[in-house]
C-alpha cells in the first residue's frame, strides 16, 4: 500500500510541476520550428544535390556522416525513407508556410515504387510516415491506392500459423524467423488499411501480431527484448539475440520506446484496454528505470548507465507518452504528459538542439544507431527529428486544447 500511495503523491507531484513546464514550452514552440525550419532549409538544399545517385536512382537524406562532415543518403527502400518527407510534412503543418508542402511533395512522391516492397516490415514507417502524412494534412485521397498496397505488400510478410509479421529476412526462409518490436510501429498503416477498405484482414493481422509481442517479446518487468527467432514448427521462440542492445537481458533503449509508442498506438485504434494496460506497463518500466537520467533523454540502452545517450529514444517516447497521456487522463495521464514535456524540453536545449549546418541541418544531435555494430553512434537521425516534430506538435494540440 506504501508504494501505491508513493507513486499517486509522485505522479500528482509531477502534474502540479507541469503546468509550468508545459507553459515554457508552449512559450518556446514558434521559436522551436522557426529554428528547425531554418536548419531544414539548409538540408534540404544539400539533399537535393545528392536526391539521385550516379546510377540514377532516388534516395533520401538519413543521417550525417561526422568525419567527412556529409549527408549520409540512403536509397528509397531504406528504412528509415519516409521520415524525412515524414518531417517535411510536420514543418508544414506546423509553419504553414507553403514552400514546405512543395518540398514534402517532391520526396514523397519519389517514395511510391516502395508501396510493392516486400523486402522487410519497414513498409509502414516508409509509406505511412510520408504518404499517411500527406494524405492527413491535404485532406485528400489521392495516396489512398498506394497506402493500401503497401498494406498488402507488408501482409505478404504474415505467417499465419505463427500469427505474426515476419521483421527481417526473405520471406521463403524455412530456417529463421526474425521479430523485433520496431514493428508495431508499421501496425498503424494496417490498422487504417482495413478502416480504408472496409477488409478485416488487415486489422486481424495487426492485432494477432501485437497479442504474440506482447506474450513473447518483453520480460516480466516490462523491458523489451530486441530480436526473437521463432520456430516455424511450432511457434516457439528458438533464439533471443541482443540485436542493437548492450545484451539480452537489458532493454535497448528505443526498442522500449517503439514499444511504448506502437502499443498507445494500438489502444488508440482498438480500444482494447489490454494494449492501453500493457503500454502504461511498458511506460513504467523506463520513467522508473533506475538508470533513466534526471533529463528524461535514456541512454542508448538502459543497461548502459554512463555511456551515449540517444536523442531518438527520447524523441519517439515523448511522442508515444503524449498520445498514452491522452488515453489515460486522470493523474496518471497527467504523469505521462510531464515527463513527456520534460524530455521535449532536453531535446531543446542547447545540449540537443543543433544549431544551423553544425550536424547538417538535422535538429537533434546525440542519436544512436546501432552500437554493438559500431554504426551511428553519437549523430543525428532523421527518425529522431520526424517523431521530435511530431511529439511537438502533438504537446502543441493538448495545451492549446486545455486552454
Amino acid at each position: 500500500m506504501k508504494k501505491i500511495i508513493a507513486t499517486t503523491l509522485m505522479i500528482a507531484a509531477s502534474a502540479v510541476v507541469a503546468s509550468s513546464t508545459e507553459t515554457e514550452l508552449a512559450r518556446k514552440l514558434p521559436q522551436i520550428f522557426a529554428d528547425s525550419a531554418a536548419n531544414y532549409a539548409l538540408l534540404e538544399r544539400e539533399a537535393l544535390k545528392l536526391m539521385v545517385d550516379d546510377k540514377g536512382k532516388n534516395r533520401t537524406p538519413h543521417g550525417w556522416i561526422k568525419k567527412d562532415r556529409r549527408l549520409d543518403m540512403r536509397n528509397i527502400y531504406w528504412w528509415t525513407s519516409g521520415h524525412f518527407p515524414g518531417a517535411l510534412w510536420y514543418l508544414y503543418e506546423a509553419t504553414g508556410d507553403e514552400a514546405w508542402k512543395t518540398r514534402a511533395v517532391k520526396w514523397t512522391e519519389i517514395l511510391a515504387p516502395v508501396a510493392d516492397y516486400t523486402g522487410n516490415h519497414d513498409i509502414g514507417f516508409m509509406m505511412y510516415c510520408s504518404y499517411g502524412n500527406a494524405r492527413r494534412i491535404l485532406k485528400t485521397d489521392k495516396y489512398d491506392g498506394l497506402l493500401l498496397r503497401a498494406a498488402e505488400s507488408l501482409s505478404k510478410r504474415y505467417n499465419q500459423k505463427l500469427g505474426i509479421i515476419r521483421s527481417w529476412g526473405n520471406i521463403s526462409d524455412n530456417k529463421d524467423f526474425l521479430v523485433i518490436p520496431d514493428n508495431m510501429m508499421n501496425l498503424e498503416l494496417m490498422e487504417w488499411a482495413s478502416k480504408k477498405s472496409g477488409n478485416d484482414k488487415y486489422a486481424k493481422i495487426a492485432r494477432s501480431h501485437s497479442d504474440k509481442t506482447m506474450i513473447h517479446h518483453y520480460r516480466a518487468d516490462g523491458g523489451c527484448r530486441h530480436v526473437l527467432n521463432y520456430d516455424q514448427r511450432n511457434g516457439r521462440v528458438q533464439q533471443i539475440l541482443r540485436g542493437q542492445g548492450a545484451s539480452c537481458e537489458t532493454a535497448w533503449s528505443r526498442g522500449q520506446s517503439w514499444s511504448i509508442y506502437g502499443y498507445a498506438m494500438m489502444a488508440r485504434e482498438t480500444g482494447d484496454k489490454r494494449y492501453l494496460d500493457f503500454a502504461m506497463k511498458l511506460a513504467d518500466f523506463a520513467i522508473n528505470h533506475p538508470n533513466m537520467p534526471k533529463d528524461g533523454i535514456p541512454y542508448w540502452d538502459y543497461g548502459a548507465p554512463g555511456e551515449e545517450r540517444d536523442s531518438s529514444a527520447g524523441s519517439i517516447m515523448a511522442s508515444g507518452l503524449l498520445e498514452l497521456s491522452q488515453l489515460v487522463g486522470g493523474e496518471k495521464g497527467a504523469g505521462y504528459r510531464a515527463f513527456a514535456v520534460k524530455q521535449l524540453l532536453t531535446l531543446s536545449s542547447d545540449e540537443y538542439f543543433a544549431k544551423g549546418d553544425e550536424v547538417g541541418g538535422f535538429v537533434l544531435k546525440h542519436g544512436v544507431g546501432h552500437k554493438p555494430c559500431g554504426g551511428e553512434i553519437d549523430v543525428p537521425l532523421d527518425y529522431g527529428d520526424y517523431y521530435y516534430f511530431e511529439a511537438l506538435l502533438r504537446f502543441s494540440k493538448i495545451f492549446k486544447a486545455g486552454k
